[in-house]
């Protein structure tokens, strides 16, 4: 079985995000990047996949500026076979991410496709449901667990009223969710042979896919700073408050 995993370069969780002053998106200079966390967990499925031996190889994919090839990197130190880097410094949006891991999907053949749900810049949720359209394939959103029975897979989904559990044909795709699993830490040994792991890099053209933006980002801003709280001395001054001034009761 061969397993494609799609990793993004965003900027680290750990990182206080900010505007850029002309209000036209966040500021990325100077700003400490990092795996997506979903695709973290992606990557993890996938090589406790092949440890199983149920995968028998496992293939990072990451699409943007050169500098996803050191995301591509964390995923080989992780225990992925090899990677494909789409070169560009468009900004690629949700339809044109999933365009292009098609046509790689095409040259790939893979038996499954694991995401993340969503990636945590831009919280879209799109690309792995766009993805499974385009290649007719079926989908298991969410999971929070994965059992490969031979040519099939057992799904158990992240859903509003609790757990839904689902069986999918291969070739199929896969997002992750949090309770997945835990991402484990790539050992120093792991970090030096990756090094010599091959990454093939390739453009959009090459792929025959127009990533043109389809979308204008008119304004960025900063979300409104919250007020200070208060403290009430009474339950009838509270509701008071929750009356009168927020007006919620």
């Amino acid at each position: 079985m061969k397993l494609l995993v799609a990793v993004k370069r965003v900027v680290d969780y750990n990182v206080k995000v900010r505007v850029k002053s002309d209000g036209t998106g966040v500021e990325t200079a100077n700003v400490k990047m990092s795996m997506n966390p979903f695709d973290e967990i992606g990557i993890e499925e996938a090589v406790r996949l092949k440890e199983a031996g149920t995968a028998t190889e496992v293939i990072a994919i990451s699409l943007g500026v050169q500098q996803c090839q050191e995301t591509i990197r964390t995923a080989l130190a992780m225990g992925a076979d090899r990677g494909i880097h789409v070169l560009t410094d468009d900004v690629l949006e949700p339809l044109a991410v999933a365009k292009l891991m098609k046509a790689i999907v095409d040259k790939e053949s893979p038996d499954m496709v694991i995401l993340g749900k969503q990636a945590i810049d831009d919280d879209a949720n799109q690309t792995g449901q766009m993805l499974a359209a385009l290649l007719g394939w079926p989908q298991g959103t969410f999971a929070s667990k994965l059992t490969a029975n031979g040519d099939s897979l057992e799904v158990v989904r992240e859903v509003d009223g609790g757990l839904e559990t689902i069986k999918i044909s291969l070739p199929a795709v896969i997002t992750t969710d949090l309770r997945l699993n835990e991402p484990r830490y790539a050992s120093l040994p792991n970090i030096m042979k990756a090094k010599k792991k091959p990454i093939d890099q390739m453009a959009p053209a090459d792929l025959g896919v127009d990533v043109t933006p389809r979308l204008e980002t008119v304004s960025v801003v900063e979300p409104e700073k919250r007020e200070g709280g208060v403290k009430v001395e009474t339950v009838a001054e509270l509701i008071d408050k929750l009356q009168n001034e927020a007006k919620v009761i």
